[in-house]
């Protein structure tokens, strides 16, 4: 397949795992994840966001060109996925959610843990004005956590924290990076992105409320990095429904180079740097990794 030239393909990731996640299979195991940089270190021109979003502008893109992120902070980024990034010599950008940091707990992985545990033959969650859910088997979980993932994803933050908070304990050692892993992928030569603190959907959110959690993630890490944090990454980043306009004018304002979203498309040099689209790789066999992201680079944010 031809690759359209002066695109940028921007591969989203979240976690890596040590081996496949039955409640989560579309998550990559390590082995999938060097499968996929191997690939990426043959075929692309993998570039750090902030270089490539300004080369982007400029119209001095090299040929498929490619950025790799990570989005929320998870300490496997660290553990498992920075090893492979520097066997391969590529870098990649990490988005961190800074409330989490040290020991936090984000909604989604409560609810994650509380389904995996689940005995069954039905998870009744009528107590928290939720439904009653099959998960006698590993399919009817996947099921399950994903009808609850979507039920809750847009209850405001609160209400959607109290119910995180009574299905698991806050708190979670070990899940999320703590500040000395953040300083190690700094000291790595690896970019930190902003990510707010707690990562609510801006959209939900009163302006000021939105504009403090965007500048203080921002803060936050430049304080614990001791440098500038030019990048930020939208919270689940779909364009006119977890974010508009208001929130790409205080990122501007903020002084942000470069942000994404989770629109699945490539970039091309008219795209808004503030709102430029992502891709993730689910793929397991490299040769569909690499087709689908050829396809990619054919789609157009709209």
């Amino acid at each position: 397949m031809r690759w359209p030239h002066r695109r940028l393909s921007i591969l989203m990731y979240h976690r890596i795992v040590a081996r496949r996640d039955p409640l989560q299979p579309a998550i990559p195991d390590v082995h999938q994840f060097d499968q996929h940089m191997r690939w990426l270190r043959r075929w692309c021109h993998v570039l750090p966001l902030a270089e490539a979003a300004r080369r982007l502008r400029d119209g001095a893109l090299p040929p498929r060109a490619a950025c790799l992120t990570f989005d929320d902070g998870y300490a496997d980024n660290v553990e498992l996925a920075l090893p492979v990034l520097r066997q391969h010599g590529l870098s990649a950008c990490f988005f961190i959610a800074t409330g989490y940091l040290d020991g936090g707990r984000m909604w989604n992985d409560a609810v994650i843990e509380h389904v995996r545990g689940a005995a069954g033959p039905l998870l009744d969650l009528r107590h928290l004005g939720l439904e009653c859910h099959p998960v006698h088997d590993w399919r009817h979980k996947i099921l399950a956590l994903d009808r609850l993932l979507l039920r809750l994803k847009y209850l405001p933050f609160a209400q959607r924290q109290e119910i995180a908070d009574r299905l698991a304990p806050p708190r979670a050692p070990g899940l999320m990076m703590s500040c000395d892993q953040v300083r190690q992928l700094h000291r790595a030569g690896m970019e930190l992105g902003a990510h707010t603190v707690r990562h609510p959907i801006l959209a939900l959110l009163p302006a000021a409320a939105a504009r403090s959690e965007i500048g203080a993630g921002k803060m936050a890490l430049e304080r614990l990095i001791d440098g500038p944090v030019p990048c930020f990454a939208y919270p689940n980043g779909k364009p006119g429904q977890d974010y508009d306009g208001r929130h790409v004018r205080i990122v501007a304002e903020l002084g942000f180079q470069a942000a994404v979203s989770t629109q699945a498309a490539a970039a091309h040099h008219a795209c808004d740097p503030l709102q430029l689209p992502r891709f993730t790789p689910w793929d397991a066999a490299p040769w569909r990794f690499g087709l689908r992201l050829a396809r990619s680079r054919w789609q157009r944010p709209v």
